[in-house]
C-alpha cells in the first residue's frame, strides 16, 4: 500500500479498523505523513499481525 493511497483513504480505513478492533485508540491510529512505517509497526505490535496481513486487509476494505 503506497503512501498516497494510505493518506487519501486514511479516515475511512481508520473507522473500519476501530470497528473491527475495538481496543485500538486514536493514538494507535494517528497518521503522520512520512511516518507510515511507525504507524504500521504500532499496529503490528498491537494486533499481532504482519505488515503484509495488515496491508492485505486494508486493500480489501478499499476495494469493497
Amino acid at each position: 500500500m503506497d503512501e498516497l493511497e494510505l493518506k487519501g483513504n486514511w479516515n475511512e480505513l481508520k473507522g473500519k479498523l476501530k470497528q473491527k478492533y475495538g481496543d485500538l485508540t486514536d493514538n494507535d491510529l494517528k497518521y503522520v505523513e512520512g511516518k507510515e512505517n511507525e504507524l504500521f509497526g504500532n499496529l503490528q505490535k498491537k494486533l499481532g499481525k504482519t505488515r503484509k496481513e495488515l496491508t492485505s486487509e486494508l486493500r480489501k476494505w478499499l476495494d469493497s
